[in-house]
C-alpha cells in the first residue's frame, strides 16, 4: 500500500494492482530495496504519510496513472498512521543520539551492528571502541560469531556539517593500512556525494550509514526502542472456506 500512495501502483479494482510508469522506472532503475526513506523521495508518500491537506483527490501521476488516497481502506489508514508514527519516531531517535556523549555513541553503534548479527555478543564484539591514537579507525566487530573476518568501524557524531569525501579517503587508508577489505563509516550527519561516490568507486567495500539510515536500522533491529503495543491486521482465509464453496455450488 506504500507503493501505491508514493504512485508507483495503482488498484484498478479490489485485489488487482497495476504498475505505474513511475513503477516501470523504479524496477528499471535496478534498486535493491524499497523501504520508507526510498519513498520519501516522491512528495505524494510524504504528504500521505503526514497527513498534509495540500495532498488532493485524484493527484495525477506520469500524466496517465492517479492516486485517491481519500478513499482509503481502514488497512490503508492503519498503514498510514503506522508510517508517520515511524517517521516521527525515527526523528526522535536521531534528535536524541545527537545528544548523546561520544562514548555512547561508540557504543551504541556496536550495539547496532550486534542486533544486525555482526560480532556474536556485546561482550566480544568490539574492540578498541574510541580509543587514542586509532589511526582512523574507531573499532573493529567480528563479521560473525567464529571472528573469520572482522570489520573496522568510524564512527562520527557530527551534529551539523556533512562528511566530505577526505573523511572516507582517510578511514579507507586506515583500512589499507591494516590490510583491511571492509569497513562501516557511521555518522549522525549526512554524507556529501563526493564522499558516496568516492566509496562506491574503490574496490575497498566500505558501507556508509548516515543519521536517518541509522535511525531506520535503530527502529527496525529494537535498539533504543521498546515496543508499547501490537495490531495484527488480518484477512479472510480463502482456504479455509474452499470445500464449503464447492458443496454450496449449483449442480
Amino acid at each position: 500500500m506504500s507503493l501505491k500512495f508514493a504512485g508507483l501502483i495503482t488498484y484498478p479494482r479490489r485485489g488487482y494492482f497495476r504498475i505505474t510508469n513511475r513503477g516501470k522506472q523504479v524496477l528499471n532503475s535496478g534498486v535493491s530495496s524499497i523501504n520508507v526513506k526510498f519513498l520519501r523521495q516522491y512528495p505524494e508518500f510524504v504528504a500521505f504519510i503526514s497527513g498534509g491537506k495540500e495532498q488532493k483527490e485524484d493527484k495525477k501521476i506520469d500524466g496517465n496513472d492517479s492516486i485517491d488516497t481519500s478513499e482509503a481502506t481502514p488497512e490503508e489508514q492503519v498503514e498510514a498512521g503506522y508510517l508517520k508514527l515511524r517517521q516521527q519516531l525515527e526523528t526522535e531517535l536521531l534528535t536524541r543520539v545527537k545528544k548523546c556523549s561520544p562514548e555512547f555513541f561508540e557504543d551504541l553503534v556496536v550495539r547496532v551492528l550486534v542486533a544486525m548479527g555482526y560480532g556474536g555478543s556485546l561482550s566480544d564484539a568490539g574492540q578498541a571502541i574510541g580509543k587514542s591514537g586509532d589511526g582512523g579507525v574507531d573499532g573493529v566487530i567480528k563479521e560473525d560469531r567464529l571472528g573469520l573476518d572482522v570489520i573496522y568501524i568510524q564512527a562520527k557524531r557530527w551534529n551539523t556539517g556533512t562528511v566530505g569525501s577526505p573523511e572516507i579517503q582517510k578511514f579507507v587508508g586506515a583500512l589499507q593500512g591494516r590490510k583491511a577489505r571492509r569497513g562501516v563509516f557511521i555518522t549522525t550527519s549526512t554524507f556529501s556525494k563526493a564522499a558516496q561516490d568516492y566509496a562506491a568507486a574503490i574496490e575497498t567495500k566500505v558501507v556508509l550509514i548516515d543519521g536517518a539510515r541509522l535511525a531506520e536500522l535503530m527502529f527496525d533491529f529494537g535498539v533504543g526502542v521498546a515496543t508499547v503495543r501490537q495490531y495484527e491486521v488480518k484477512t479472510i482465509d480463502n482456504d479455509f472456506f474452499e470445500d464449503e464453496d464447492e458443496t454450496d455450488s449449483p449442480t
